[in-house]
C-alpha cells in the first residue's frame, strides 16, 4: 500500500487537496471518487524510510500506543479542526499520521485509520482500546457520532480534557511548595546527624558532663547512620515506596479517600476537584442527547475519590428507579448545595443542560479561591515545620555548651 496525494474538484468546482492509500494510481483514482471528488491529479508521496520502519513496527506488533492527556488534547485538537474543516475522517486521520509532531500520535491515527478503512466506526474503533482512551472520550465521542454532531462533541471534549490539565496543575502546584520543602529538610536533617554531630562527639566528650537527652539521642543516631550510611538510601526509597503504595492499595486509598472528607479545606478540595470533571462530563453528554442515567455512568468514570464514587453510584440507582436527579445527588449529602440549587433549578425551567454549564463556570472559581486559601496556609505552615526542625538541632547542639557555661 502506498499513499497518495491527491487534487480533485468538489462539486465541479471547488478544487480540494488531500491524501489517499491505495495499491497503485489506478485504485487511487477509485478511492477518491468514493469520496465523492473528481480526480484531476494523483501522484504518490515519497515516505522517508524511518516513518516506514515505524510504522510497519506497529502495524507487526498489533498495539495501540498509549496517549498520555497532552497527546490526547493534541490528537483531538488538530482532529476537530480538520473535522469541522470538512474533511472526511479517513483524510484527517491519514494527514495526522503524516504531520503529527510525536510518533506515537502518528501511529494511533494510523491505527484507527485502518481500522475505519476496514469498515469500522470512529466510535467502534475507539472501543476497541479503552485502555488509551477512556470510557469518558469513547461514550462522548458514541453520543456525538450518534447525533451526528461529532465536531461539538471533539470541541467539548477539548474543554473538559483543558479543564482536567488544568485542575491536575494546579493541584501539582499547590502540592509541589511542600513537597519541595520536607525534601530539603530531610536533607539538611540527614547532612546534620552524619557530618555534623559526629564532630562534636570529642568535644563534649571531654566536659565529662552527662549529655541532655536530647544531644545524646541526635548523636547515637547520627553515629549509626553514619556507620550505615548504605541503609540511607534503602530507608529513603523504603518510605517513598510505602507511601506510594499507601495511595494505589485500594483498602488503604479508601480510608484515606474517607478521611480527606473529614478535614475542612481538605474537603472542598476533593469535592470540588472531582465534580469538576463530573458536572464538565454531564453537560458535555447532556448536550450529545445521551440519557440522564447514562450520563451519570460516564460522569462517575471521572470521580477519582472512592467515596464520592459510592455515594454517586447511589445516587444513581434512585435516578433508576424514577428519582428526580437533583433529589438522588442530595440523598448523597456530599454535592455542594449550589450545585444542587443550579441542577433543580435547571430541571425545573427545562434548562438543565444551561445550568450544568453555569455550574461547571461556578465550580472553577471555587476551586482557585480554594487553592489560593491552600497556598497561602502552606507556606507559614512549612516556615513552623522548618523552624522547628532547626530549633531542635540548634537545642541539641548548644545546651551542652550552655550548661557548661552555666557551671
Amino acid at each position: 500500500m502506498a499513499i497518495y496525494n491527491y487534487e480533485a474538484l468538489k462539486d465541479g468546482k471547488e478544487i480540494v487537496k488531500g491524501k489517499v492509500e491505495a495499491e497503485d494510481v489506478r485504485a487511487a483514482k477509485d478511492e477518491v471518487r468514493r469520496l465523492g471528488f473528481m480526480p484531476t491529479k494523483i501522484y504518490e508521496e515519497r515516505i522517508g524510510r524511518d516513518a516506514k520502519s515505524d510504522a510497519a513496527a506497529h502495524v507487526k506488533s498489533g498495539q495501540m500506543k498509549a496517549l498520555g492527556l497532552t497527546d490526547k488534547i493534541e490528537f483531538t485538537s488538530t482532529l476537530q479542526i480538520l473535522a469541522s474543516s470538512g474533511i472526511p475522517m479517513i483524510e484527517s486521520l491519514l494527514f495526522i499520521e503524516q504531520d503529527a509532531a510525536k510518533l506515537k500520535i502518528r501511529l494511533v491515527a494510523r491505527e484507527l485509520r485502518t481500522q475505519i478503512m476496514a469498515g469500522s466506526t470512529f466510535a467502534d474503533t475507539l472501543a476497541k482500546y479503552p485502555d488509551q482512551f477512556g470510557q469518558v472520550y469513547i461514550g462522548l465521542c458514541k453520543a456525538g457520532e450518534d447525533s451526528g454532531e461529532l465536531e461539538k462533541t471533539l470541541d467539548r471534549l477539548l474543554e473538559i480534557m483543558g479543564k482536567q490539565q488544568a485542575i491536575r496543575g494546579k493541584v501539582i502546584g499547590t502540592l509541589m511548595y511542600p513537597a519541595f520543602v520536607i525534601c530539603l529538610a530531610v536533607l539538611i536533617v540527614l547532612v546534620m546527624l552524619m557530618f555534623v554531630f559526629p564532630v562534636f562527639k570529642d568535644m563534649f566528650s571531654q566536659m565529662g558532663k552527662e549529655l541532655p537527652w536530647i544531644t545524646d539521642t541526635l548523636m547515637k543516631i547520627g553515629i549509626k547512620l553514619r556507620q550505615f550510611w548504605y541503609l540511607v538510601p534503602l530507608l529513603l526509597g523504603s518510605v517513598g515506596y510505602s507511601i506510594y503504595y499507601l495511595f494505589k492499595w485500594e483498602p488503604s486509598r479508601r480510608w484515606i479517600d474517607k478521611v480527606s472528607l473529614e478535614v475542612p479545606l481538605l474537603k472542598d478540595l476533593m469535592q470540588f476537584s472531582n465534580f469538576a470533571n463530573f458536572v464538565a462530563v454531564m453537560q458535555v453528554a447532556y448536550d450529545a442527547g445521551v440519557p440522564i442515567v447514562e450520563c451519570l455512568y460516564l460522569s462517575m468514570l471521572t470521580l477519582t475519590n472512592y467515596t464520592l464514587k459510592e455515594k454517586i453510584e447511589s445516587a444513581t440507582t434512585l435516578v433508576q428507579q424514577g428519582q428526580h436527579l437533583s433529589v438522588a445527588l442530595r440523598s448523597t449529602e456530599s454535592v455542594p448545595k449550589m450545585i444542587l440549587f443550579m441542577i433543580a433549578t435547571g430541571e425545573q425551567s427545562g434548562r438543565l443542560g444551561e445550568m450544568l454549564y453555569q455550574a461547571t463556570r461556578y465550580i472553577d472559581k471555587k476551586l482557585d479561591d480554594i487553592v489560593d486559601t491552600m497556598t497561602k496556609m502552606i507556606e507559614p505552615l512549612m516556615l513552623i515545620v522548618i523552624g522547628s526542625i532547626v530549633l531542635t538541632l540548634a537545642l541539641a547542639l548548644y545546651l551542652p555548651l550552655f550548661g557548661s557555661y552555666v557551671e
